[in-house]
Protein backbone atom coordinates (compact mmCIF):
# COMPACT_ATOMS: atom_id res chain seq x y z
CA UNK A 1 0.00 0.00 0.00
CA UNK A 2 2.67 2.02 0.48
CA UNK A 3 4.79 1.55 -2.12
CA UNK A 4 1.72 2.48 -4.26
CA UNK A 5 0.84 5.99 -2.66
CA UNK A 6 5.19 6.43 -3.00
CA UNK A 7 4.24 5.84 -6.70
CA UNK A 8 1.28 7.73 -6.89
CA UNK A 9 2.91 11.06 -5.34
CA UNK A 10 5.87 10.84 -7.95
CA UNK A 11 3.69 10.37 -10.68
CA UNK A 12 2.41 13.50 -10.04
CA UNK A 13 5.43 15.35 -9.03
CA UNK A 14 7.19 14.41 -12.21
CA UNK A 15 3.89 15.32 -14.04
CA UNK A 16 4.08 18.72 -12.18
CA UNK A 17 7.66 19.43 -12.51
CA UNK A 18 8.55 17.52 -15.70
CA UNK A 19 8.52 20.31 -18.30
CA UNK A 20 10.60 22.99 -15.61
CA UNK A 21 13.24 20.56 -14.60
CA UNK A 22 13.64 19.84 -18.90
CA UNK A 23 14.02 23.71 -19.56
CA UNK A 24 16.06 24.12 -16.68
CA UNK A 25 18.68 21.48 -17.82
CA UNK A 26 18.38 22.14 -21.34
CA UNK A 27 19.24 25.79 -20.41
CA UNK A 28 22.48 24.54 -18.47
CA UNK A 29 23.55 22.46 -21.37
CA UNK A 30 23.43 24.88 -23.77
CA UNK A 31 20.49 23.63 -26.08
CA UNK A 32 21.27 20.18 -26.01
CA UNK A 33 17.90 18.15 -25.98
CA UNK A 34 19.29 14.90 -25.76
CA UNK A 35 21.62 15.56 -22.60
CA UNK A 36 18.75 17.79 -20.67
CA UNK A 37 16.35 14.46 -21.19
CA UNK A 38 19.27 12.63 -19.97
CA UNK A 39 19.97 15.06 -16.75
CA UNK A 40 16.18 15.66 -16.38
CA UNK A 41 15.53 11.77 -15.97
CA UNK A 42 18.68 11.33 -13.90
CA UNK A 43 17.27 14.44 -11.62
CA UNK A 44 13.80 12.15 -11.08
CA UNK A 45 16.00 9.60 -10.42
CA UNK A 46 18.03 11.09 -7.81
CA UNK A 47 15.10 12.37 -6.16
CA UNK A 48 13.52 9.40 -5.66
CA UNK A 49 16.14 8.16 -4.27
CA UNK A 50 16.92 11.19 -2.13
CA UNK A 51 13.13 11.64 -1.41
CA UNK A 52 13.64 11.26 2.57
CA UNK A 53 15.85 14.27 2.70
CA UNK A 54 13.51 16.74 1.34
CA UNK A 55 13.32 19.01 4.51
CA UNK A 56 10.40 21.10 2.97
CA UNK A 57 12.75 24.11 2.85
CA UNK A 58 11.98 25.28 -0.45
CA UNK A 59 9.47 24.86 -3.19
CA UNK A 60 9.80 21.21 -4.48
CA UNK A 61 10.82 23.13 -8.06
CA UNK A 62 13.79 24.47 -6.27
CA UNK A 63 15.11 21.13 -4.98
CA UNK A 64 14.85 19.39 -8.07
CA UNK A 65 16.38 22.41 -9.88
CA UNK A 66 19.30 22.02 -7.12
CA UNK A 67 19.44 18.35 -7.93
CA UNK A 68 19.90 18.85 -11.63
CA UNK A 69 22.45 21.90 -11.24
CA UNK A 70 24.91 19.09 -9.13
CA UNK A 71 24.06 16.54 -11.09
CA UNK A 72 25.01 18.61 -14.48
CA UNK A 73 28.07 19.81 -12.77
CA UNK A 74 29.18 16.34 -11.68
CA UNK A 75 28.60 15.26 -15.21
CA UNK A 76 31.18 18.62 -16.48
CA UNK A 77 33.84 17.25 -14.19
CA UNK A 78 33.31 13.87 -15.84
CA UNK A 79 33.52 15.41 -19.20
CA UNK A 80 36.14 17.59 -18.27
CA UNK A 81 35.07 20.19 -21.08
CA UNK A 82 32.91 23.50 -20.73
CA UNK A 83 30.19 24.37 -22.72
CA UNK A 84 30.05 27.56 -24.43
CA UNK A 85 26.37 30.11 -24.57
CA UNK A 86 25.51 29.61 -28.18
CA UNK A 87 21.80 31.72 -27.87
CA UNK A 88 23.16 34.84 -27.37
CA UNK A 89 20.14 35.95 -29.39
CA UNK A 90 17.42 34.64 -27.08
CA UNK A 91 19.01 35.81 -23.82
CA UNK A 92 19.56 39.23 -25.27
CA UNK A 93 16.20 39.47 -26.68
CA UNK A 94 14.94 40.11 -22.95
CA UNK A 95 16.93 42.88 -22.04
CA UNK A 96 16.52 46.50 -22.62
CA UNK A 97 19.25 49.53 -21.77
CA UNK A 98 16.43 51.68 -21.19
CA UNK A 99 16.39 53.22 -24.97
CA UNK A 100 16.17 50.32 -27.24
CA UNK A 101 15.68 46.73 -26.86
CA UNK A 102 18.50 44.66 -27.68
CA UNK A 103 17.23 42.54 -30.07
CA UNK A 104 17.30 45.64 -32.35
CA UNK A 105 21.01 45.39 -32.60
CA UNK A 106 21.13 42.15 -34.04
CA UNK A 107 21.11 43.56 -37.05
CA UNK A 108 24.24 41.33 -38.97
CA UNK A 109 25.81 38.72 -38.37
CA UNK A 110 29.13 40.83 -37.19
CA UNK A 111 27.16 41.95 -34.04
CA UNK A 112 25.41 38.82 -33.01
CA UNK A 113 29.21 37.53 -32.69
CA UNK A 114 29.81 40.46 -30.80
CA UNK A 115 27.23 39.70 -28.60
CA UNK A 116 28.11 36.19 -28.38
CA UNK A 117 31.92 37.06 -27.22
CA UNK A 118 30.43 39.11 -24.55
CA UNK A 119 28.51 36.19 -22.83
CA UNK A 120 31.10 34.13 -23.40
CA UNK A 121 33.09 36.34 -21.27
CA UNK A 122 31.14 36.50 -18.63
CA UNK A 123 32.11 35.53 -15.39
CA UNK A 124 30.23 33.17 -13.22
CA UNK A 125 27.67 33.72 -11.34
CA UNK A 126 26.60 36.44 -13.22
CA UNK A 127 26.17 34.09 -16.53
CA UNK A 128 24.29 31.69 -14.51
CA UNK A 129 22.19 33.70 -12.74
CA UNK A 130 21.45 35.71 -15.72
CA UNK A 131 20.66 32.95 -17.75
CA UNK A 132 18.31 31.86 -14.76
CA UNK A 133 16.50 34.79 -14.25
CA UNK A 134 16.13 35.87 -18.05
CA UNK A 135 15.42 32.24 -20.11
CA UNK A 136 13.89 30.37 -17.14
CA UNK A 137 12.16 32.94 -15.67
CA UNK A 138 12.96 32.21 -11.81
CA UNK A 139 11.79 34.46 -9.28
CA UNK A 140 14.82 36.10 -7.21
CA UNK A 141 13.58 33.69 -4.28
CA UNK A 142 13.55 30.67 -6.12
CA UNK A 143 17.68 31.62 -7.79
CA UNK A 144 18.86 32.56 -4.23
CA UNK A 145 17.20 28.71 -2.88
CA UNK A 146 19.94 27.49 -5.71
CA UNK A 147 22.75 29.13 -4.45
CA UNK A 148 22.15 29.23 -1.16
CA UNK A 149 22.31 33.13 -0.66
CA UNK A 150 19.90 36.25 -0.18
CA UNK A 151 17.56 37.78 -2.42
CA UNK A 152 19.60 40.38 -2.22
CA UNK A 153 22.67 39.08 -3.41
CA UNK A 154 20.96 37.80 -6.73
CA UNK A 155 19.11 40.94 -7.26
CA UNK A 156 22.88 42.76 -7.06
CA UNK A 157 24.42 39.85 -9.15
CA UNK A 158 21.61 39.73 -11.79
CA UNK A 159 21.76 44.00 -12.04
CA UNK A 160 25.46 43.97 -12.65
CA UNK A 161 25.30 41.16 -15.11
CA UNK A 162 23.07 42.85 -17.07
CA UNK A 163 25.18 46.14 -16.99
CA UNK A 164 28.46 44.30 -17.83
CA UNK A 165 26.22 42.92 -20.87
CA UNK A 166 24.81 46.42 -21.95
CA UNK A 167 28.18 47.91 -21.23
CA UNK A 168 29.95 45.63 -23.41
CA UNK A 169 27.66 46.97 -26.17
CA UNK A 170 27.89 50.19 -26.26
Amino acid sequence: MLVDSLKTEMGIIYSRYYKDVYYFCLHLCEQNPDLAEELTQNTFFKAIQSAGRFRGDCEMKTWLCQIAKHHYISYLRKEKHLMKNTNAKQILENIADGQEPVHTRLEDSETASEICSILDGLEPPYDEVFRLKVLQEMTYKEIAAIYKKTESWVRVTYYRAKQKIIEAMK
